[in-house]
């Protein structure tokens, strides 16, 4: 019997019209003639998912009791008696009752599978086992609830059902999806834009994979060797030479012009290991190019071009992005180069780009060692040339009868020695040139066959040769040096210069400057090390690296900075060349330290600032709102005390009611300012212990008018590690702050859930709300936005309530009410011992 096919309808979150979507199906299939049955499908009380089930045939459930309850889950051999053509079982991710046929609902599915059945199911993009950490990171809920990413990619047809975050809200909001009484919770916890946009983001991603994958598959079945330009790749073809950096940005700027492009970075070396590149500049590359988004790729290949068009056939790239040739104009005898030959044997399907650079023409790279500056390669042809080219000249010249004369055997004995000096420096052309002198001598000077002269003349033509030759191989290596040279220099100012305009810019730190040195000298450690005078011990001001030394008689390498501060490296000895570099890198170490000292002694001045201004806005409170109770408790006293008026029993009950008011009030203000001073001074110390919220959150409440909160904190809630009483004057201010700007007729919403391993308290209110701009600044001590409509104070609350909740390990947040207000987020961390159980909204979640 032929195994029946999945169709599976993948969603980002709940409700975004899966199971509809495939109730939809079910019909389409129904009226073409298809016997499709309803095996499982949870409408969760969604009228309009109910009513798609009506014409539909649906197989009776099998009732298990578990617990003392009894659950109903899809009856497998109902459905396998029935024997239809396709099947509807709605989430497949779910985990059956204990007591069914299989732990898992998708086990169940592959029997309906196995026996010939069609299947049609539906899941969410948080369901899949693979995503589950990404999941948890973004909306702070973990799944229990998984399906293994390979039963998925096993579907035969897999359709996203996809929705915006912002129409997902709305029909959260007009009721289709949940019930009202969970609807705030909902939208203000798991179905925050942000995380609807993430899932949305992931579940496009994960479908596309799918689609590459589909599409290389039957190109593969179907031998399609040109590329099919469904999706813009963008292949980068790298050297290790600094064009890389260019190149890679330049491919980045050209994926961003299109939605969905990708950039795969490649670099191919040889098989037998020999390499030109830059391992530091390689991985330089390689983090830029993963920065960007795209993926790094390294290619063993003798044949470059070759190599590099297999690779972008092979991912089916759409683009190739090379540098222009670096080589010199006369390099250009060993063949047309990579790019040429590149954009020759590409074809019509993939497009090749050159890219210019910095580096154009300049050879393949300079010389990093001065014993080395030539090259290995240059170096032994230069020694085949001058010791083996006389010799090869002189068989040649011997085997012809009549020879061009000594005058031409000197100059084409002197043209191998120039040769030899181009190559291979100086001591492969001084070896020509006595190589040469000798065979001149030997084979073509009479009397032939010795080593003496018998014409002066002749004496005077090979003394002549050896001493051009010598000179002309002087003047080759003597240019050779000064190129390395300047190319040191010229590498020594470009590090020179960055190193200073960052330094300048303030964008290098002590550590960071400290790692370039030890990157650019390739040592083990770093330090630098300070101390007050001559006779104090070292002191480290910052290290890099294992093991870094304590005293600069202990280190490889150490670069006094003035008279009592050096910078000392452990690793290898530098040579005398590196030492200016490292003197300036030493002295740029001592100006970022005291940068950093400097930038120390600013923050403390700032705080002293902010001191002052704080004690200024002391006093103008002091100044206003600390008077205005003291007068009113001043005037009811006076009044109590006079003896020209008869107060009656209401009357002196009034103005009692009016001093106990104004002591409370005072005492509220006196309060926050102690609060504030303690924050600002540092002296708070919480002493957290173990506390369930439902016993802080109704104590901090005394301050407010009955009936003015309602407070949902369910019984269910893991304790919270906070300080209670810390904890109770923080919430007690969100409250009142709350009450204070929400209107008279609707109260303030204290609700609480949980989220990973913290816990949420959101205060709500319907007031008139903060700007995105004002958000902040309503947490700063002494500041109040807009006039509060009752009562008044000092613009204390929230300042305290945040520095009491991250004094906690907590935070304070303001976000903005759905529907119109403020809401205050308090998240505290759980207790340490908590295990995270099924959120309330579970049963939805996870539809």
């Amino acid at each position: 019997m032929a195994r029946g096919k999945l169709r599976i309808y993948l969603g980002a979150a709940p409700g975004v019209g899966k199971t509809y979507a495939m109730l939809s199906e079910a019909h389409r299939r129904i009226e073409r003639g298809t016997d499709c049955v309803v095996a499982f499908v949870e409408h969760h009380d969604r009228p309009r998912t109910e009513v798609m089930l009506h014409g539909l045939e649906q197989i009776r459930r099998r009732e298990i009791e578990y617990r003392s309850a009894v659950f109903t889950e899809m009856d497998v051999d109902a459905v396998l008696e029935r024997a239809p053509q396709v099947a509807l079982v709605d989430e497949l991710a779910h985990t059956n009752v204990p007591g069914a046929r299989n732990a898992k609902r998708w086990q169940d599915v592959e029997e309906l599978l196995q026996a010939g059945i069609d299947v049609v199911s539906t899941v969410n993009i948080q369901h899949l086992e693979s995503l589950g950490d990404v999941v948890e990171s973004i909306t702070g809920v973990r799944q229990r609830e998984t399906v293994p990413d390979e039963v998925v990619r096993r579907a035969d047809q897999i359709e996203l059902v996809d929705m915006s975050p912002q129409a997902l809200r709305r029909r959260m909001a007009h009721g289709n999806i949940y019930k009202p009484d969970k609807l705030d919770a909902a939208l203000s916890n798991y179905f925050r834009p942000g995380n609807l946009t993430a899932l949305r983001e992931l579940a496009l991603l994960w479908v596309a994979d799918r689609v590459d994958e589909y599409l290389q598959q039957y190109r593969g079945e179907h031998n399609i060797s040109s590329t099919w330009q469904a999706r813009e790749r963008i292949v980068v073809g790298l050297t290790g030479g600094p064009e890389g950096r260019t190149l890679i940005r330049r491919a980045s700027r050209m994926a961003a012009k299109g939605s969905g492009s990708e950039i795969l970075a490649v670099y191919i070396a040889r098989s037998d290991g020999l390499t030109s590149a830059s391992p530091k500049e390689l991985t330089v590359q390689r983090t830029l190019v993963e920065d960007l988004g795209g993926t790094f790729h390294h290619v063993i290949g003798d044949d470059i071009p070759a190599a590099l068009l297999a690779f972008a056939r092979g991912v089916n790239a759409t683009q190739i992005v090379l540098g222009s040739s670096r080589r010199k104009a006369w390099q250009y005898i060993y063949g047309p180069g990579v790019g040429a030959t590149v954009a020759r044997e590409s074809g019509p399907d993939l497009d090749v780009h050159i890219v210019t650079h910095d580096e154009v023409a300049k050879g393949r790279g300079l010389p990093i060692a001065r014993g080395a500056r030539l090259g290995r390669a240059r170096i032994i042809w230069g020694w085949l040339v001058g010791v083996g080219g006389p010799a090869l000249l002189s068989v040649l010249l011997r085997s012809m009868e009549d020879g061009p004369g000594l005058a031409n055997d000197v100059l084409l004995f002197l043209f191998l020695t120039v040769a030899a000096a181009l190559l291979g420096g100086l001591l492969p052309a001084l070896a020509s040139a006595a190589a040469g002198s000798l065979l001149l001598n030997y084979w073509f000077t009479p009397p032939t066959h010795t080593l003496t002269v018998q014409d002066p003349e002749n004496i005077v033509a090979i003394v002549i040769f050896f001493a051009v030759a010598v000179a002309v191989a002087s003047v080759v290596d003597l240019a050779a040096r000064r190129t390395h040279q300047a190319a040191r220099l010229r590498a020594e100012s470009e590090i020179l210069s960055f190193l200073a305009g960052s330094v300048l810019r303030g964008e290098t730190t002590l550590d960071a400057l400290l790692e370039r040195v030890r990157e650019t000298f390739a040592m083990e450690s770093v330090a630098l090390l300070e101390r007050q005078s001559d006779v104090e011990p070292w002191t480290c001001a910052g290290s890099v690296g294992p093991s870094p030394v304590t005293r600069p008689d202990d280190a490889d390498v150490d670069m006094p900075v003035g008279d009592h501060m050096a910078l000392a490296l452990s690793g290898r000895v530098l040579p005398a060349e590196d030492r200016r570099v490292l003197g300036a890198f030493a002295a740029q170490a001592a100006v970022v330290l005291d940068r950093q000292r400097l930038v120390g002694e600013a923050e403390k001045a700032r705080r002293l600032a902010e001191g002052n201004r704080i004690r200024t806005a002391l006093l103008a409170a002091v100044s206003h709102d600390l008077r205005t109770p003291l007068a009113a408790i001043k005037a009811a006293v006076s009044s109590l005390r006079s003896d020209d008026v008869a107060w009656s029993e209401d009357d002196e009950a009034e103005l009692l009611e009016g001093i106990e008011n104004g002591a409370d009030r005072l005492d509220h203000l006196v309060g926050n300012l102690l609060d504030m001073s303690r924050l600002q001074t540092g002296t708070v110390t919480p002493l957290i212990r173990e506390i369930d919220l439902d016993e802080v959150v109704p104590m901090a409440l005394g301050g407010v008018p009955e009936g003015s909160v309602e407070l949902d904190i369910p019984e269910t809630l893991p304790m919270v590690a906070v300080d209670p009483g810390l904890l109770e004057r923080a919430v007690a201010n969100i409250v009142e702050n709350a009450v204070k700007y929400s209107p008279d007729s609707t109260p303030v919403t204290v609700a609480a859930s949980t989220l990973g391993d913290r816990v949420e308290l959101r205060v709500s209110d319907r007031g008139p709300g903060v700007p995105d701009e004002g958000k902040l600044r309503i947490f700063e001590p002494f500041q109040r936005y807009g006039d509060a409509p009752r009562g008044a104070g000092v613009g204390l609350g929230l300042a305290v309530a945040r520095g009491f909740a991250e004094s906690m390990g907590g935070t304070l947040d303001a976000e903005d009410t759905p529907g119109g207000g403020m809401t205050m987020v308090l998240t505290l961390k759980t207790a340490a011992d908590y295990v995270p159980a099924s959120q309330d909204l579970s049963p939805q979640v996870t539809s």
